[in-house]
């Protein structure tokens, strides 16, 4: 077992069950295959990450920027723990990268050393980013961090699925949501309150 931190739109339980059941997740433009073990989550919590996210990139799913996290960033990120097979995460993450879900990852490089690359895409890197009740907490991001990246800013979907989701796992009231994703880099200035 492991946790599974999302910082971006998985933040909202109704779409990370996508990744898991299947299925498209509301106002997104693609459908998830789903896991070889579609259960639920074990169990999850709301966590702050050391850094922050930034939007970069062009989603395929929401247009516009997509959330990245960069432990090197000032602050903290608010993010929602899943506890999942070692499996699921690894069908997750394929899911996330393109790639069909089924082949088993070792993710001991990640668990051992706090880093992994899976390859040079989007969501290729492994990072370790704790233990929560004995258990490694794992996430995955960008190869490289904000300061290089094609920041870009993310679309009002997306802000949508992110908004619900930190409100939910986190109990955000709106204005401290708005403030958060307006000093986001890639985000200045494209959130209004």
């Amino acid at each position: 077992m492991l946790w599974y931190a999302a910082y971006g739109s998985n933040l909202r339980r109704d779409r990370f069950l996508c990744y898991l059941e299947g299925g498209r997740p509301e106002g997104g433009a693609r459908t998830n295959t789903g896991c070889r073990d579609p259960r639920p989550p074990a169990a999850d919590r709301p966590v702050l990450l050391p850094g922050g996210i930034y939007f970069a990139l062009e989603s395929l799913v929401w247009g516009g920027g997509m959330a990245f996290y960069d432990p090197t960033l000032d602050g903290e990120a608010p993010a929602r723990a899943y506890l999942l097979t070692s499996g699921q995460f690894g069908d997750v993450l394929a899911q996330e990268m393109r790639r069909e879900v089924g082949a088993d990852i070792d993710l001991t490089p990640a668990v051992t050393t706090g880093r992994q690359t899976l390859g040079p895409g989007r969501y290729d890197t492994v990072l370790k980013v704790g233990e929560v009740a004995g258990h490694p907490m794992l996430t995955f991001t960008s190869p490289h961090g904000a300061a290089e990246a094609d920041l870009n800013a993310p679309s009002a979907a997306y802000l949508a699925m992110l908004t619900a989701g930190l409100r939910e796992s986190h109990g955000w009231p709106p204005d401290r949501i708005t403030t958060y994703l307006m000093t986001r880099p890639g985000a200045l200035g494209t959130v209004r309150p």
